[in-house]
């Protein structure tokens, strides 16, 4: 009798169930033990990963580093992600690098290289190599100004609305119903200006930085090409 075959959604399934009894059992490993390198690549030989792309995304774990996020009022309105390469990046990549920058945010923008600082630019979309004292390091960094904006007027509105009307109501200002009614137009298009604002946003944020994502595995992925000294980034998609 031959063993049973799972498919890759069994699999998934098996290991999903395992992990959630030993977690009610509570025999997770403590954070501060968690698994070496080696142990890593040992299982990895298990299940077919090679060694070798095991080490090169625990290096590009450890190159990465921490998330720009910029909110208002609860809403997140930038985000950047920064790598840090552990090599130059060449002018060939650097201009692969634009052609894909324009292809993957759908506008031309503005380059300029100044010394070993490049820079690709679209409105408030930065993408900088910027050199360091082990390599270069790629910044991306974006604000949605638009929604910003109209999210600011319409609580600079609605703010200013409810002030004259407290006013109004402080001081009792006669046909203070119909004032106050007179008040509702303003209060509704301020409401309205930041609800614009705020679907602008929807999806936005996680859409830029799934982007960035792309773009730094790239230009990762571009330093262990094998072959010429100048590693060249991947075209296309």
């Amino acid at each position: 009798m031959t063993d049973r075959r799972y498919d890759d959604d069994e699999v998934a399934e098996i290991f999903r169930r395992a992990t959630e009894v030993q977690r009610d059992a509570g025999q997770l490993l403590p954070s501060t033990t968690g698994m070496s390198l080696a142990e890593l690549q040992e299982i990895g030989k298990q299940v077919g990963v090679p060694a070798e792309l095991l080490a090169d995304a625990a290096r590009s774990l450890e190159r990465r580093e921490p998330r720009f996020q910029r909110t208002l009022f609860g809403l997140t309105v930038g985000v950047g992600r920064s790598v840090s390469l552990d090599r130059r990046v060449s002018n060939e990549e650097w201009e692969r690098l634009v052609v894909f920058l324009r292809d993957t945010f759908d506008a031309r923008g503005t380059f300029r290289v100044d010394g070993s600082l490049r820079q690709w630019t679209n409105g408030n979309l930065q993408v900088l190599i910027e050199p360091t004292e082990h390599g270069d390091r790629l910044r991306m960094r974006t604000v949605h100004a638009n929604a910003r904006t109209l999210m600011m007027m319409g609580v600079g509105i609605v703010s200013v609305t409810a002030i004259v009307a407290a006013i109004s109501v402080f001081v009792g200002l006669p046909d203070l119903a119909e004032k106050l009614r007179s008040l509702l137009p303003l209060a509704l298009t301020g409401g309205a200006t930041f609800g614009v604002g705020w679907t602008r946003l929807r999806g936005w944020a996680a859409t830029r930085l799934k982007q960035m994502d792309d773009i730094a595995a790239r230009v990762t992925a571009a330093g262990s090409q094998p072959g010429d000294d100048a590693p060249q980034l991947p075209s296309g998609d």
